[in-house]
């Protein structure tokens, strides 16, 4: 493959990457402002606290196994290894999202017999975390694939129903989080119906494995993925957690607030990141697997390059224009939430940075170090977010975020070590474990 046309197929990917990203952060945008202004912060925040729940399910009973999907994708030789890739990866997750949601309704049945909570709301969370799992794994293989336009196209698909369902339906139940769930649920099924009928129409017949050969890609797939478990549930600490300290050392007004400042900023760091992250990553894996060491580490720092950039600019534009930013994209009732966004964009472009920097260990499999990042993380958070939050309430908490992202930043490139440049060859196919041969 030319080098001229690698680069107009890096392009491409980012084109889309890029395309799709932007249009659903403007339908985050115009979706959040429009919560904003027919919720009150209290009903907020209890979307946001049930929402967490859809993130950890995610997080950590089926994103690890998409992860090991996408980089286990540029090793397979064919689309009948493909498929069969696809497929345990499917029931990997289905199964374990299926746990999740048990486990979720557990919860929700045990929480009642403490507190006045409402099982029906458990019910349509736990709804929600399924068809948000299938929305994930669609478009995650998708980007492993390098067809970024059919992921961009999903994922706008799904950010533009959702703000319009939940305006459909609060304005027809009234505001109150089991229409706002609901909402979210039907736009996403309706979504994954579709795109699904379209790119199930794009694949091959199902790949005929011998038993053996499944069993074998499987344990690969768990292999990559069973570290990767407790790494998440510590990520959504990281990412997550913070909200549910407030509404216990606070109340749910206050996570309302926080979680809709947060939303907005983390979110616009987010969505830059994985522009760049689906972009670099697959060719980044790409090369790394064919023992290109040299292409590898050149991705690698153009990918470095630009979400230094990113981060820093990013950041010095929130800390000049928090207050517009909080007056046109927040109802009267959230403008306090512009005193907390410096600091969370300074922790968002750390935290982007550090999950840049950790590359390398996914490249190598290596992800128990990963994992060991991660934890060093969570102590960070565990000990910064009470003692701060204690001392200045909410902004304390927003304080953290800097704090926690640094010191897990620093750690993740003390472990990677990616400033050792590209190894050889011969060392980088050693380290690439392949998938199964599947027999015909």
């Amino acid at each position: 493959m030319s080098k001229s046309f690698k680069q107009q197929r890096l392009l491409g990917d980012g084109f889309w990457a890029l395309s799709g990203q932007l249009l659903s952060a403007l339908a985050l945008l115009a979706g959040t402002r429009l919560l904003t202004e027919l919720l009150s912060p209290d009903v907020f925040g209890r979307v946001a606290l049930q929402s967490g729940f859809v993130a950890l399910g995610v997080a950590v009973f089926s994103y690890p196994f998409i992860c090991a999907g996408m980089r286990m994708l540029p090793e397979c030789r064919n689309r009948r290894q493909r498929t069969a890739l696809h497929q345990a990866v499917f029931g990997l997750s289905a199964r374990a999202t299926a746990l999740a949601m048990a486990a979720l309704l557990l919860a929700g049945s045990l929480y009642r017999r403490f507190d006045t909570g409402e099982m029906g709301l458990y019910a349509l969370t736990a709804l929600l975390l399924a068809v948000t799992a299938r929305r994930e794994l669609g478009i995650q293989l998708l980007i492993g694939e390098r067809r970024q336009r059919g992921a961009s196209l999903w994922q706008t698909t799904d950010s533009l129903l959702r703000p319009l369902a939940a305006l459909a339906l609060v304005s027809w139940f009234g505001p109150n989080p089991g229409a706002v769930l609901l909402a979210y649920i039907l736009a996403s099924v309706l979504s994954n119906t579709l795109w699904s009928l379209i790119h199930d129409a794009e694949a091959d017949e199902s790949a005929d494995l011998r038993p053996s050969a499944a069993a074998a890609l499987k344990n690969d797939v768990w292999r990559y993925a069973l570290p990767l478990i407790p790494m998440e549930l510590v990520f959504w600490l990281n990412g997550v957690g913070d909200r549910y300290l407030i509404g216990y050392m606070l109340s749910a007004a206050e996570v309302g607030l926080y979680a809709a400042g947060y939303t907005l900023i983390n979110e616009a760091f987010n969505r830059g990141a994985m522009v760049l992250l689906r972009t670099f990553q697959p060719a980044y894996f790409q090369a790394f697997a064919a023992g290109n060491g040299r292409e590898a580490f050149a991705i690698l720092k153009w990918w470095l390059s630009a979400v230094l950039a990113m981060g820093t600019v990013g950041t010095g534009l929130v800390m000049l224009c928090r207050d517009s930013l909080s007056g046109l994209l927040l109802a009267e009732t959230y403008h306090a939430a512009a005193g907390l966004m410096p600091a969370i964009a300074l922790g968002s472009a750390l935290h982007a940075l550090g999950s840049v920097l950790a590359q390398p260990l996914l490249a190598r499999k290596n992800t128990r170090a990963l994992l060991k990042g991660r934890l060093c993380g969570a102590v960070a958070a565990a000990v910064s977010l009470p003692l701060l939050v204690s001392v200045y309430g909410i902004q304390g908490a927003a304080n953290a975020n800097p704090v926690y992202f640094g010191i897990e930043m620093l750690v993740l490139a003390l472990l990677a070590k990616p400033w050792r440049g590209a190894r050889t060859d011969a060392d980088f196919s050693q380290t690439a474990v392949p998938v199964p041969v599947i027999n015909n």
